[in-house]
């Protein structure tokens, strides 16, 4: 296992919740902001209001910045982040979760607690020194953040569709 458990579901919510801001903008209703919250539940405060909505658009450049940066911009990230939350770190067991670090209390602003939960889950990046695991989707038409937890590094695309479409073309390239 390359990270673990909680590090690999912040850093999976970070690139998810960056990708929403790729054409077409899929954080944009009430229905989208509770899709996300069923693919990444996130225990603690959830206001689920506009303003909510709001805060995690606004934190998704800043996400997509963080995650694709060079090592030491990626440190910088991560300390800026850290320096902007109200830590108050403590080890928790929930939800069938084993003992994992919450950095930031559960009464928090869910952007303020995404924030810190990605710069943890970077910190492990950084420390492994395996930010090559994050990069920009293969497709020509896509800017979608890729997350490549594969052995072999094969990862290319941020999804199906990115895959199946690069997949279709190629074989039809063959065909000619």
């Amino acid at each position: 296992m390359l990270f673990t458990d909680d590090t690999v579901e912040a850093l999976r919510a970070a690139v998810h919740l960056a990708n929403t801001a790729e054409q077409p903008d899929t954080l944009v209703t009430a229905e989208d902001f509770a899709a996300f919250l069923e693919a990444f539940p996130y225990t603690g405060r959830i206001d689920s209001d506009d303003d909510e909505l709001a805060e995690l658009r606004a934190l998704r450049p800043r996400l997509r910045s963080v995650l694709l940066s060079s090592r030491d911009e990626m440190v910088a990230g991560i300390n800026s982040a850290l320096g902007e939350v109200t830590l108050d770190a403590r080890l928790v067991r929930h939800d069938g979760a084993d003992w994992h670090l919450h950095a930031v209390a559960d009464d928090r602003p869910l952007a303020e607690r995404i924030l810190a939960e990605t710069a943890m889950g970077l910190i492990d990046v950084v420390r492994a020194d395996e930010g090559s695991r994050i990069s920009v989707c293969a497709d020509e038409d896509c800017g979608g953040v890729v997350l490549d937890l594969s052995r072999n590094r094969s990862r290319r695309y941020c999804s199906t569709a990115c895959t199946n479409r690069n997949a279709v073309a190629a074989y039809r390239a063959r065909q000619r």
